[in-house]
């Protein structure tokens, strides 16, 4: 692997507090030296009033192919990681995208609701989302509490994936809201005896008691209290809904009182995920989250739904069909305006997209290598512009958080998150000799999302240069498509495929 060195940008590293003009040396997929004058190389890159920061780390991806990968590449994302959700099983996983070739660094934590399936149902598929739908046709891991054996069946299959590697556990709560107390309670002890982070989505939403957004925070915080066990909150903006006032002050007041509990968020008021999610079929669902149904809308082609009648119709159907929840209306609405920030703003609070795969008009999952992807092929904005709308929107136009903050809350805080329980993450979020040379270069006055609601397929613009591993993926704007540079992220593995 040749030298590299980009010379004479504006280098941006949080860990250190560095923004001034300087050079980046690489030199075998490592930073070699951040400084001035640092001479040639095999190859140069002249950054002269473009921005170099570490590669932005996006902790909720659940794309992991490679048309998401280049996606993600243009919105300046170096490492994409599916820890929500998760996987199973981890280290055929991990194996399949080895022998695939990845464009972005990658990984994944261990599924939770897929070994609630395994366990309770019996179905043994590998995880995904055309799987997940499927197992939403039999309800018994959805809604019931687990036996004795059943738990122990789950404890099992969670514990095998991480001896596989996998980076923490996927909590996936709000699609089993049925999973009891107890049950989550030894999940949490074995992944604080393991050391590992639980990455949770929190039970329940609505604005509402009883099984409120409130109620599902209390649980977590509770959660992290009584077992130790590092609780990640996953988009927290999505999953407070209306609520993030009173949900922020809970969680803000169980982190001052030193409880190990972290904050995502993306910077949208519409969210998106299966039909078939349990929420969606709750008989009070206007009542409790104080929206109608046509507040759902399929992706494939824009249908917003007018009655629970139909929304169960659709559920039948095709449950694994992707639908947008539009939950905050930012661009009318002050007040979800203040509470929009009040999420993506939080304090030591990371950046993370939860983008989503892209879809076929047919339902079917685009994985081919066309570039640019299919126009046919739609998503969620959030999965091509999050951390460029966050960069452009709250950086650069509002000034809401200088750009040091703002490339910390995308690259430096998603990697100490992860850091004490996976040792390669040591490595990213930061540009100084040693680092993981997972470098992006863009132009700040350029830098911008495109993607839209009605065009969700458009790549953001402003990266000029992405390094992924010491290699360019995008060199002067434009991307290569040969490039496999990505390398997996993954814990210390007892047990191989």
């Amino acid at each position: 692997m040749g030298s590299l060195v980009i010379s004479g940008g504006r280098v941006v590293d949080p860990a250190s507090g560095v923004d001034a003009v300087a050079d980046v040396a690489i030199q075998d997929g490592r930073i070699t030296a951040v400084g001035t004058n640092l001479g040639g190389a095999e190859r140069m890159i002249d950054a002269s009033g473009l921005v170099v920061s570490p590669g932005f780390i996006d902790l909720h991806a659940h794309g992991q192919s490679i048309p998401a990968d280049r996606m993600q590449a243009f919105d300046g994302v170096t490492t994409t990681l599916d820890l929500e959700a998760g996987v199973m099983p981890v280290a055929s996983w991990y194996r399949r995208q080895a022998e695939g070739g990845r464009v972005l660094n990658y990984g994944a934590a261990t599924n939770w609701a897929f070994a609630r399936i395994g366990a309770m149902v019996g179905s043994n598929e590998e995880s995904s989302l055309e799987a997940f739908g499927r197992a939403m046709r039999d309800r018994r891991w959805m809604d019931n509490i687990a036996t004795e054996a059943e738990t122990a069946g789950i404890l099992d299959r969670i514990a095998r994936g991480l001896d596989e590697g996998g980076i923490g556990i996927g909590i996936l709560n709000a699609y089993a809201p049925g999973a009891g107390v107890q049950e989550l309670t030894a999940v949490c002890q074995l992944a604080a005896a393991r050391n590992v982070p639980t990455f949770t989505h929190v039970a329940y939403m609505a604005r509402i008691d009883p099984q409120s957004a409130a109620e599902a925070y209390i649980r977590l915080i509770g959660y992290a209290g009584a077992t130790g066990a590092h609780m990640h909150i996953c988009h927290f903006n999505s999953s407070s809904k209306t609520d993030i006032a009173r949900c922020y002050e809970l969680v803000r007041k169980a982190q001052l009182q030193g409880l190990p509990i972290t904050v995502e968020a993306y910077p949208y008021g519409t969210g998106s995920t299966v039909l078939a999610a349990a929420f969606f079929s709750d008989p009070e669902f206007e009542a409790r989250n104080g929206l109608g149904y046509d507040s759902v809308q399929r992706v494939t082609d824009g249908h917003r739904f007018s009655s629970r009648g139909e929304l169960l119709a659709a559920q039948a159907e095709d449950p694994s069909q992707l639908v947008l929840w539009h939950v905050l209306d930012t661009e009318h609405n002050d007040r979800h305006r203040e509470l929009l920030d009040m999420a993506v703003l939080y304090p030591d609070g990371a950046i993370a997209s939860d983008a989503m795969p892209w879809s076929m008009p047919d339902g079917s999952t685009y994985t081919g290598d066309a570039w640019p992807l299919p126009e046919e092929a739609t998503s969620h904005p959030r999965s091509a512009g999050c951390f460029t709308r966050f960069i452009r929107h709250w950086v650069r136009e509002r000034g809401a958080v200088s750009l040091l903050e703002g490339i910390r809350k995308c690259s430096l805080i998603p990697a100490q998150i992860l850091e004490a329980s996976t040792p390669a993450m040591l490595g990213k979020g930061r540009l100084a000799a040693g680092a993981d040379a997972d470098v992006v270069v863009f132009d700040l006055d350029a830098l911008t999302d495109r993607a839209e609601f009605t065009a969700m397929n458009r790549p953001s613009e402003g990266v000029r240069h992405l390094i992924v591993s010491g290699e360019p993926v995008i060199a002067e704007g434009v991307l290569d498509v040969a490039a496999r540079p990505g390398r997996p992220v993954r814990r210390p593995s007892v047990r191989q495929a």
